[in-house]
């Protein structure tokens, strides 16, 4: 590859000045480094690398914490991140290396939450290594019967004098294997009752904890896949943590948790917009030099077809995830909730991308079922996109949640009392 599309260039009314300075840092030499370190699947050295030399992470804090610039009207802000420039990160990652993108993504799941809850002690203790690469973070919320309901987890944390312990299992946890801390959502016992019955009350109970990866009472393994990704399974058996180990308030994880999703979820997007560009860039490529039939195959009109339905739905998947994070970043107030958008931007582009590369695969024939083939890495790469971070299904839900409750919102009450009397 000699350059990487990025929406920064193709769709430059959603973004600002310091987006496109980013954009022409992000050239397939600059990130050069990861490659050799992917494939040897060096999971540990890619997550180093991409603090430094790299300097990704900057992108994950605010600048009012050591992070990058954002809009000079945020850059105050001590929890404000500029979603567009995650958005072009993301994008390239996602071009040249899917390890290096799921990495990237939960060392800011595995971070945010210290920045939106945690003490002024934690910020200045964790956030200076995560921007270096010297110190990995994971987001451990997942338990094995509790994955899209969250309200249901299980893992407790009981108050024991001046401390906690916890007790419980976490599952398909990214960046297991090497992560220094887990951010950890457990039940805390004897937390004040919530409202909206039984899963108001699971809501209410859920506690975030920074934990130690190699404190006493932590176990864990890894989970293979069918991408040579960090993830695992994490055990806390009688772990104690201190007081002073909590980030937020008791009973304020469950907020916390989907305040952290919802800053990084149009990101997914991104990243799966990234492997649709790459995906469609190998499929023009091959069909340009595949001869069948004595002429190119991208003379025939059947692959024509394949290739502008690919490059309409990538167009359309960069426009929603765009729309998103600028709406994300510029937007004010209650306006600034972006979860319907967020949602069809996540949903949309994920399995836009899934088609997009399953055709990459078929234009590809035999050759794109051979392992090793950058077509058939993609096509195993994809997948669990459409899952972490809210699978498609739940995406769905928040769409139809949005678009009712705004319509109802301007439906005038009159109209409304009229159709609760039918």
């Amino acid at each position: 590859m000699t350059t990487l599309a990025l929406s920064s260039a193709e769709l430059p009314v959603f973004f600002e000045e310091r987006h496109a300075a980013l954009a022409a840092r992000l050239t397939p030499e600059a990130l050069a480094p990861l490659a050799p370190l992917a494939g040897a699947r060096d999971a540990a050295a890619v997550a180093r690398c991409l603090g430094e030399p790299l300097g990704l992470y900057a992108h994950l804090v605010p600048e009012a914490l050591g992070g990058a610039p954002t809009s000079p009207g945020r850059a105050a802000d001590p929890t404000a991140i500029d979603v567009r420039a995650l958005v072009l990160v993301r994008e390239a990652l996602g071009q040249v290396s899917p390890l290096a993108d799921a990495i990237f993504a939960v060392q800011g799941l595995g971070s945010y939450p210290v920045v939106l809850a945690g003490s002024d002690a934690q910020r200045r203790a964790i956030l200076p290594e995560v921007l270096s690469g010297r110190r990995v973070g994971a987001f451990a919320l997942t338990e094995p019967e509790a994955g899209s309901d969250v309200a249901s987890l299980r893992t407790e944390a009981r108050r024991d004098g001046d401390g906690w312990v916890l007790d419980g299992e976490k599952v398909l946890i990214s960046n297991v294997p090497l992560a220094h801390h887990l951010v950890v959502f457990a039940r805390a016992t004897g937390a004040p009752e919530g409202g909206g019955g039984a899963r108001g009350a699971g809501r209410a109970a859920i506690t975030a904890f920074l934990v130690d990866s190699g404190a006493p009472g932590v176990s864990s393994e890894p989970l293979p896949m069918s991408v040579p990704h960090p993830i695992g399974r994490v055990r806390f058996q009688g772990c104690r943590v201190p007081d002073s180990a909590r980030l937020g308030e008791v009973g304020g994880g469950f907020k916390l948790a989907m305040q952290t999703l919802d800053a990084f979820r149009i990101s997914v997007g991104a990243a799966a917009n990234g492997m649709a560009a790459r995906a469609l860039r190998e499929a023009i490529a091959h069909v340009t030099r595949r001869r069948q039939f004595g002429a190119p195959l991208s003379e025939q009109q059947m692959v024509r077809a394949y290739l502008a339905e690919m490059a309409t739905e990538l167009d359309a998947a960069r426009l929603l995830v765009a729309r998103a994070a600028h709406k994300r970043d510029t937007a004010a107030g209650a306006a600034a909730r972006v979860s319907t958008e967020a949602a069809m931007a996540k949903m949309f582009a994920t399995e836009a991308a899934q088609r997009i590369i399953d055709r990459a695969v078929q234009l590809h024939g035999g050759m794109g079922v051979i392992e090793g083939t950058e077509v058939e890495r993609l096509y195993r790469e994809i997948r669990p996109l459409r899952i972490y971070e809210g699978t498609t299904e739940i995406q769905k839900l928040i769409i139809a949640k949005g678009i009712l409750e705004r319509a109802a919102a301007e439906t005038p009450a009159d109209e409304r009392a009229r159709g609760e009397a039918r």
